[in-house]
């Protein structure tokens, strides 16, 4: 499978779909979550009863909206996914064609090449807010989903972005919040460089995903 670079906001998406547990015995709720690769930013999520793909194909143009997403765009927007139903169904396909996206897929029989969606997951379900009892229903699975989206995009201190968060990186905050980081740094070596035996730390973000 060919490298997916971003350099930027909104150029490359990846999404997933993973399950939450309801009191009811054998019945699922399903947490949809699309995360902007290059910041980590989550641009849209949704809880649905059902793995449908319309609920997916709606999701996505809502993002779409959101980040303004425009077919005239001199690079175009990747949408990263696993190969499941929903991500390869023609109704989401369809759309994202209106939106003038494109769509990627991890290789067959790969665990490892949808990453970022992945990690994203671990993290909600590891957080200490997660439920370790299951959810009552719906309406209590969006409270929580609510809760850890705007914990996520702009309270977490991302290690990946250099200890910013997705928000302040997405929305190119992060270059002077790194900046400002770096002069206590370099002023200490200054006044005392028998201390330092290497450089300052590095704040730079990455340039590229």
């Amino acid at each position: 499978m060919p490298r997916r670079p971003a350099d930027g906001p909104n150029q490359l998406w990846s999404w997933n779909i993973t399950f939450l547990p309801i009191s009811v015995w054998g019945v699922w709720l399903y947490l949809y979550l699309v995360v902007d690769v290059w910041s980590r930013k989550i641009v849209a999520w949704d809880v649905a009863e059902r793995e449908q793909t319309q609920v997916a194909a709606d999701l996505i143009s809502r993002a779409c909206i959101r980040e303004r997403i425009s077919k005239r765009r001199q690079r175009r927007l990747v949408l990263h996914a696993d190969n499941g139903s929903a991500m390869r169904s023609a109704t989401l396909e369809v759309r994202l064609v209106e939106l003038g996206v494109l769509r990627s897929f991890s290789r067959p029989w790969v665990s490892n090449d949808n990453p970022y969606s992945e990690a994203l997951f671990r993290t909600a379900k590891y957080r200490p807010e997660y439920p370790s009892r299951p959810f009552a229903g719906k309406e209590e699975a969006c409270q929580w989903a609510t809760a850890f989206v705007h914990w996520y995009c702009h309270e977490h201190r991302h290690s990946a972005i250099k200890f910013v968060t997705p928000h302040q990186w997405h929305s190119g905050q992060a270059v002077a919040i790194c900046e400002r980081r770096t002069r206590p740094y370099e002023q200490a070596r200054q006044r005392h460089p028998r201390r330092w035996s290497r450089s300052v730390r590095c704040w730079r973000q990455p340039v590229v995903v």
